[in-house]
């Protein structure tokens, strides 16, 4: 018996081991693993539940630890100017983010969730971030390195409230001036547009490798070019309405920015409520699986803006799960659904299941969202700390950022 015992105590001993050994060695936690390795190896243990989670993307105001770890939430956003608290400081924003990051990280497979928000001209929503002039004036000056510069001072300052992802810049061409979101164009140039696209490297660092997304390190943040596309061609300038023009008109005025964003790397592009000829961008698989991925070969993942599968119909939300269905088969790949989410996700669910939503289209998605994280390096190091809390509303970095500025404009005023 004391021999049958021991060889037992020893079998034991060894399973034990080679466990601890696996768990020490999955590949997706290994950071010495080629991407795809990691990609490929956490998607094998991925569920249908998970995977569609990862597809997800709520506001801050009905999240919790407790329905990021149910639901297998892949992002988490602050909307509107939303904030933990009024005048929350850079130490409360990433307490906040950290706190969901941990409902995230009690998951089975302990995949992060992904922070975003919205810092165009500057981190806008934080109290006592610098603001730089928006868009429509940095167009004015026609210097790109003015605009990278400032994407690299407000990537810092995102760092700096924990937030790895913003939902910046916008590139559309603003084709009339009765549109109320002029603001948001560099110019009605496209090619002043493209030369803009600049403060992307800025903002996540120059590519290491051009047309794939790219995100250098703790100090930079992923991008996201918006709003494809032909957003500010509307008629009339009529916001969020139909951009009537030919293929020709829109890929040589308002697709080139895109192009260049693609080739310097950008994250994420966002797709744009308006219409081409009639058409939902968010339900035209044309331009966004046949033209963006497969064309233009984009390798980052396509977000829908804030409720917009709800807008495919008219009024929004008539018929939801046509919605889901049209919106996901086009080829979004990370849907915001700030507050419906449940609805979203049952409705997707059933739409996989019954075939009516292939399952290679929700590989599609979270192969390109887990690509992405892994290249923030959100899953070496999902938690914020406070060692860049200084580095909000920085002095110093702001007033050299601006020190050539004025020059720059009165040299471009004499060329214009």
């Amino acid at each position: 018996m004391g021999k049958i015992t021991e060889v037992t105590c020893m079998v034991v001993l060894l399973c034990g081991l080679a466990a601890i050994a696996e768990a020490e060695h999955v590949k997706y936690k290994d950071p010495n693993q080629p991407l795809n390795t990691r990609i490929k190896d956490l998607m094998d243990r991925m569920t249908l539940e998970e995977k569609i989670g990862q597809m997800v993307q709520i506001d801050r105001t009905v999240a919790s630890q407790q329905v990021l770890k149910k639901y297998y939430i892949g992002s988490v956003l602050s909307g509107g100017g939303s904030e933990p608290l009024r005048e929350a400081s850079a130490k409360d924003w990433v307490d906040m983010v950290n706190g969901f990051q941990n409902g995230s990280l009690s998951t089975r497979l302990g995949i992060p969730m992904i922070y975003g928000i919205d810092a165009i001209h500057g981190h806008n929503s934080v109290y006592g971030a610098t603001i730089f002039p928006h868009n429509i004036g940095l167009g004015a000056t026609r210097d790109p390195d003015l605009a990278k510069r400032i994407g690299a001072a407000t990537a810092l300052e995102i760092r700096a409230t924990g937030i790895p992802y913003t939902f910046a810049p916008s590139i559309a061409v603003c084709r009339d001036p009765r549109w109320g979101r002029c603001y948001e164009s560099y110019s009605e140039d496209p090619k002043v547009v493209q030369a803009m696209t600049e403060i992307i490297p800025g903002l996540q660092g120059d590519p290491a490798r051009k047309g794939f997304p790219y995100v250098a390190g703790k100090e930079k943040v992923a991008a996201c070019a918006k709003h494809y596309v032909g957003d500010g061609g509307t008629t009339n300038g009529i916001n969020e309405n139909n951009t009537v023009i030919d293929r020709h008109g829109l890929l040589s005025i308002h697709m080139p920015a895109y192009y260049t964003s693609i080739i310097k790397g950008v994250s994420t592009i966002m797709v744009s409520y308006s219409s081409w000829n009639g058409k939902k961008m968010h339900a035209n698989r044309e331009l966004i699986t046949g033209f963006l991925k497969t064309t233009l070969n984009f390798k980052g993942f396509v977000i829908s803006d804030w409720e917009g599968i709800d807008r495919i119909t008219s009024p929004p939300h008539a018929n939801y799960t046509y919605s889901v269905l049209a919106g996901v088969n086009a080829g979004i790949d990370m849907i915001m659904v700030p507050r419906n989410y449940t609805e979203f996700i049952v409705d997707l669910t059933l739409l996989v299941k019954s075939n009516a939503v292939p399952m290679s289209r929700i590989d599609d998605a979270v192969k390109r969202i887990l690509r992405v994280e892994f290249t923030i390096g959100i899953f070496e190091n999902p938690l914020a700390d406070y060692s860049l809390s200084d580095q909000l509303g920085s002095q110093v970095s702001s007033t050299e950022l601006l020190k050539p500025t004025f020059c720059n404009m009165k040299s471009s005023v004499q060329t214009i």
